[in-house]
């Protein structure tokens, strides 16, 4: 596989000031509110400059940009090259502010929605689509028929409309063609990214995905993991590159380093989650000796109130307003900054309601006091019963009723996921995720814990986190209840007094003892052959 610029005597065009000052002033011009209706974050002109080599490099001089925007593609392509460009936008705006600022004829632009035509094939593809998730996705029941009517595809309601541009313009690649596309990589970890995954790997064509790890430097407002795909003709490709990219200057000589990871096209699995293919050390995982989580019970999320300012109070809030008995406001967990410690027990939570933090949730039904009656029409004065979530309540004040959890996922992390085994009989709000376990999990909950906060659990269940811009992780509940988990048997060989040892240890210290760590290490295999234990010891529990 090649990765080499347009041959010949082609001059690349340097990324110019007035690319930076019409996108600038673009920006100012029309808002972020139109910006975001339309999904559009703009290139960074050396990524393009970049990317249209690479998809020039196949030989053919024809290149087609399915999300036109401000032209960087465009003005990318080699002056003295011959290229025939063409382009497709949405956005009749932009494009009329790029007629004005540039005073060009845009007679190569078709304006309309690229999702919604269909029979055209190109030779070479780059691009950088609109993100809009699931949620904003204009025309949505109308793109999901023409991609079932077209190309068999039956797309998840989850799927956003960058998915499917790459989804789209893959199928109408010529089969010695190239494609770059830049884009947010979160499908890579996703359910609805499963269909995208297969039919990359079906056409044979995907030859390798870069990764920034500076996403702010390519789009400065993302919060979400960025990269760029790469697609050849099929008959190049053997293996998939998967390569982490520190700075955009990295693009010209990623080829010369050694990717993170390559892997041979028929052992990528579209069912299973990428993203830990840029990750250096992977981890090996028993499989003999591990099931899914779920075989324990089940992660969900955490309740959302929709306004918190009025069903979350503190102790003396709930005396204010006459509401304090147990059966109107609950115990809570509603923020993770209230627990700092891996284990929350009731005097943990005794504590916060000394220090009057908030943690009780008003939770009535229709029957209630004449004191909690009287607080439901002030939140009514207030407005609170017209919020998103309220509003389709009913009653409006009406809170989901939930078992405590006893173990507690953070939803949000950086550089390690929060793990909590909660002792108490506080339900929480959406800062966690809870698990409950099944009948049959009932009897492994510490267990579970305890494999949870060791050093091997968390490689195995950080490969199935969601990678987003900054360095943030995220879990859904679903991530956690597909990932690995000890096996029933290995659970059951754990002997009751060393997990009940193990875990008053943790609580005592924060640090799982050096045993607990040697008895997970089976399960990871790469770490059990070629690393010693020993060195695992003293891990501390990130709060």
């Amino acid at each position: 596989m090649s990765f080499s610029a347009v041959d010949g005597d082609i001059s690349t065009p340097k990324p110019s000031n007035k690319s930076l000052s019409i996108m600038i002033d673009y920006i100012r011009h029309v808002g972020s509110e139109h910006r975001k209706s339309f999904g559009q974050f703009f290139t960074h002109p050396d990524v393009a400059v970049f990317m249209t080599d690479w998809v020039l490099a196949s030989g053919k001089k024809s290149l087609f940009d399915p999300a036109f925007g401000l032209g960087v593609f465009r003005n990318a392509v080699p002056k003295n090259g011959n290229v025939h460009f063409s382009a497709c936008e949405i956005d009749p705006k932009i494009v009329s502010f790029w007629e004005n600022q540039t005073g060009e004829n845009p007679e190569f632009i078709t304006v309309g929605d690229y999702l919604r035509l269909w029979g055209e094939r190109h030779w070479n593809i780059v691009c950088n689509p609109p993100y809009m998730r699931f949620q904003k996705f204009h025309n949505r029941e109308i793109v999901f028929q023409d991609f079932q009517q077209h190309l068999g595809l039956r797309l998840s309601g989850y799927t956003n409309t960058a998915s499917a541009f790459l989804l789209k313009s893959l199928s109408e690649l010529h089969e010695t063609g190239r494609m770059a596309y830049i884009m947010p990589l979160e499908f890579l970890n996703t359910g609805y990214g499963t269909l995208v995954k297969r039919k990359l790997l079906d056409s044979r064509r995907l030859a390798a995905i870069l990764r920034f790890s500076c996403e702010k430097e390519i789009f400065p407002d993302a919060t979400t993991s960025v990269g760029i795909i790469l697609c050849d003709e099929a008959s190049r490709n053997r293996s998939v590159r998967f390569y982490m990219l520190d700075s955009v200057a990295d693009l010209l000589t990623f080829e010369q380093a050694r990717p993170i990871t390559e892997t041979p096209l028929q052992q990528l699995d579209p069912r299973t989650k990428w993203l830990p293919l840029f990750q250096p050390e992977q981890v090996t995982v028993s499989r003999s000796q591990t099931t899914p989580l779920s075989t324990f019970g089940k992660f969900s999320r955490g309740i959302a109130t929709g306004a918190n300012e009025f069903f979350v109070l503190r102790p003396s809030g709930a005396h204010q307003h006459g509401i304090g008995r147990p059966s109107e406001c609950i115990p809570c967990i509603t923020r993770s900054s209230h627990i700092r410690k891996p284990v929350f027990s009731p005097e943990d939570y005794r504590e916060l309601q000394e220090k009057d933090q908030a943690v009780l949730l008003f939770s009535v039904d229709t029957r209630h006091s004449t004191e909690a009656e009287r607080y439901i029409r002030f939140g009514q004065s207030e407005g609170f019963d017209q919020r998103f979530l309220t509003r389709h309540r009913t009653p409006w004040y009406k809170m989901e009723r939930r078992e405590p959890s006893p173990i507690l996922m953070g939803v949000f992390s950086r550089g390690g996921y929060k793990v909590v085994l909660n002792q108490t009989q506080a339900t929480n709000l959406t800062c966690f995720h809870g698990f409950q376990p099944n009948l049959f999990g009932r009897q492994y909950v510490e267990h579970l814990f305890l494999y949870l906060s060791s050093r091997v659990g968390r490689k195995i269940i950080s490969q199935c986190m969601r990678q987003y811009g900054d360095a943030l992780d995220k879990f859904e509940p679903n991530d956690l209840n597909d990932a690995l988990a000890p096996a029933v048997e290995f659970l059951a060989a754990m002997p009751t007094d060393k997990v009940i040892e193990a875990v008053r240890e943790i609580q005592t210290t924060g640090t799982l003892p050096a045993w607990t760590e040697d008895m997970f290490a089976p399960l990871s295999v790469s770490d059990f052959e070629s690393e010693s234990v020993s060195e695992t010891y003293g891990q501390e529990v990130g709060y």
